[in-house]
């Protein structure tokens, strides 16, 4: 029997190490970093918000619309997907409702923060957080509605409070959500290595997530032993693949607007994109249904070509 998706990423956060886990945001994305060789995967909502509606993570891509992603990305795929849960779309019951859609979606975790609605993105300004026992009901709730589910999901509790209120405070919550049964802690933009390993020491039983954003977020961009050494489990890198992807676009647009193509070693050969989406896997599968009027074109096809190359 397969193994479920929760499973096997409880399965990584049991073994050595830390796990470096890159953000996607649509299935090829996902595709890429399983080809990669990655053990698992986090969607963004920054960058599903960007790249499914091109609008800010402020709250405004819906429920929803994340759900239809996380599907998409989650069929394209065989590693274990992480949902961004954003604050579950509202009070305790929604946050059950949210649980129980990523459970059937089939993501194997998913991360829930403490934000008021509408929410703001991490590192960004703005961010205010509900209050401590609203805070820790979202997280019960989750709990119940896994279990309920039958389903053993991950669950990361997330708190945003570092910026909102102040470290204590976010020290202080991470306890409390690992004291209601949170599988996994995130405190949110965690601004020095001092910072990191003060969080790392809280609930030592249980796994730490670093949330490491590329290229101006306010927490320190330790390597992966650096981050073994201060204690964190697993990694997630938020906004490198919707970042890269955008600069090759511009560079790309800027090449062809100047009457020219991108150079061969800025794009794929047209071979390696059939392969990467399927084209070659889907090939070897269609000759199992093939039938005998298939054969007879697929010979004839065969032999126009021998001709046409005399």
């Amino acid at each position: 029997m397969a193994e479920s998706p929760a499973k096997a990423l409880r399965r990584i956060l049991d073994s050595p190490g830390v796990h470096l886990g890159p953000a996607c945001f649509d299935a090829l994305s996902a595709k890429l970093v399983e080809r990669a060789g990655f053990d698992y995967c986090f969607t963004s909502g920054f960058s599903i918000s960007a790249a499914r509606l091109c609008l800010p993570d402020v709250g405004l891509i819906s429920f929803g619309e994340m759900m239809d992603q996380g599907r998409q990305i989650i069929q394209a795929v065989s590693i274990p997907i992480i949902a961004d849960g954003d604050n579950g779309y509202g009070n305790a019951m929604n946050v059950k409702r949210t649980i129980r859609d990523a459970i059937r979606a089939g993501y194997a975790g998913i991360f829930l923060e403490d934000q008021v609605s509408p929410k703001a993105c991490g590192h960004t300004r703005g961010r205010k957080v509900v209050p401590r026992d609203e805070a820790v009901m979202r997280i019960k709730a989750a709990i119940d509605a896994r279990k309920e589910s039958g389903s053993d999901i991950v669950i990361i509790a997330r708190t945003d409070s570092r910026q909102a209120i102040s470290f204590d405070e976010s020290l202080w919550r991470s306890q409390a959500f690992a004291d209601a049964g949170a599988d996994v802690l995130l405190i949110d933009a965690l601004a020095s290595r001092e910072e990191m390993k003060a969080f790392c020491e809280i609930a030592p039983s249980v796994p730490k997530m670093a949330n490491l954003l590329e290229g101006g977020g306010k927490t320190p961009i330790l390597n992966p032993s650096e981050l073994e050494d201060v204690g964190f489990k697993i990694a997630a890198y938020p906004l490198s693949l919707m970042g890269v992807s955008i600069r090759a676009m511009q560079n790309a647009l800027t090449t062809i607007k100047g009457g020219q193509i991108p150079s061969h070693g800025s794009i794929p050969t047209f071979e390696e994109i059939k392969e990467i989406v399927g084209f070659n896997s889907y090939y070897e599968e269609e000759k199992r249904y093939a039938t005998s009027a298939d054969k007879v074109s697929s010979q004839n096809v065969m032999v126009s070509s021998r001709q046409e190359g005399r």
